[in-house]
């Protein structure tokens, strides 16, 4: 089985899972690709490398991010529209997208060599502005969790000017806008008073960030919609945010936001699903009275 792996090696946890990671691989004689920058920093001596999706083996049948969900949401740059199933090793904390415990690797990866695994797909959002001064964000403007636009250098709120599919919705008074994904909707939206919403689902969620208007409340649209937002402030510039990854755009900028042509494959084990997911991390169903 070919497999390719990501991870930041970034605390003694997540380096003892990648250990654990090739202990198990060379046991079900798993064909390894490593990211480049893990090869380095794990001072591997052999193995196949990759360091974008142009060079990423296309028969890759599994691709594995040792880490949290922010690795994982970081890996998605080497997945892009490939179909390569991607699975989270949850070394970090919460973990709603990273759902597999490394102490259950071995069993795990028993039950991917023998195709135990059922594939989600996942839609992503995709940005274009028309004010871009970096390339970063026009080589790689996809989100898989949201996208926010937020205060930048000011304690003062922003004046959001909010269209979808061309009508005008709302003027957001708020400390920023999330535009948010079903993959999303458990993470900075839920943190901000949004809904929770199913995996499968083709909705999107706008959530304003500490609203003052407080009528102003979360909402969940089509997944087919195009948002276009544009920013005002006392500042002469705002941030956007396309989920960890931070840029610094004029104020007045169109931004516009829409789903992607493509979705993202995640694995999962087939006893793994999104409810128990939820009442695992969410605490679901620990009611006393239940």
């Amino acid at each position: 089985m070919k497999v390719a792996v990501y991870s930041l090696l970034d605390s003694e946890n997540t380096q003892e899972t990648f250990d654990d990671f090739l202990r198990v691989c060379e046991k079900f004689n798993f064909e390894i690709a490593f990211e480049i920058s893990v090869f380095k920093k794990a001072n591997l001596k052999k193995g196949k490398t990759f360091s974008s999706h142009k060079n990423l083996d296309p028969e890759t049948q599994l691709f594995f991010s040792i880490g949290g969900d922010g690795t994982m949401l970081r890996a998605m740059r080497f997945i892009r529209d490939n179909g390569i199933p991607m699975i989270g090793i949850n070394s970090g904390r919460l973990g709603f997208l990273a759902t597999l415990q490394p102490q259950e690797l071995e069993k795990s990866m028993t039950c991917f060599s023998k195709g135990e695994f059922y594939i989600e797909e996942r839609i992503l959002l995709t940005v274009e502005v028309d004010k871009n001064t970096d390339d970063e964000l026009e080589m790689f403007p996809l989100a898989l969790n949201e996208v926010v636009v937020s205060r930048k250098n000011t304690t003062s709120m922003l004046s959001i000017h909010t269209e979808v599919n061309g009508e005008y919705l709302n003027n957001y008074w708020a400390d920023g806008l999330i535009v948010g994904t079903p993959t999303g909707s458990t993470g900075y939206s839920l943190s901000s008073g949004g809904p929770v919403m199913a995996p499968g689902s083709n909705t999107l969620i706008l959530t304003p960030i500490a609203p003052h208007n407080l009528n102003a409340r979360p909402m969940i649209i089509s997944g087919n919609s195009t948002i276009v937002i544009s920013v005002t402030g006392r500042e002469k510039s705002h941030l956007l945010s396309l989920d960890s990854r931070l840029y610094s755009l004029e104020n007045k900028t169109k931004i516009q936001i829409k789903k992607a042509d493509f979705n993202i494959n995640i694995a999962h084990l087939k006893s793994d699903s999104f409810f128990k997911t939820l009442r695992t991390k969410l605490l679901w169903g620990e009611d006393k009275r239940n």
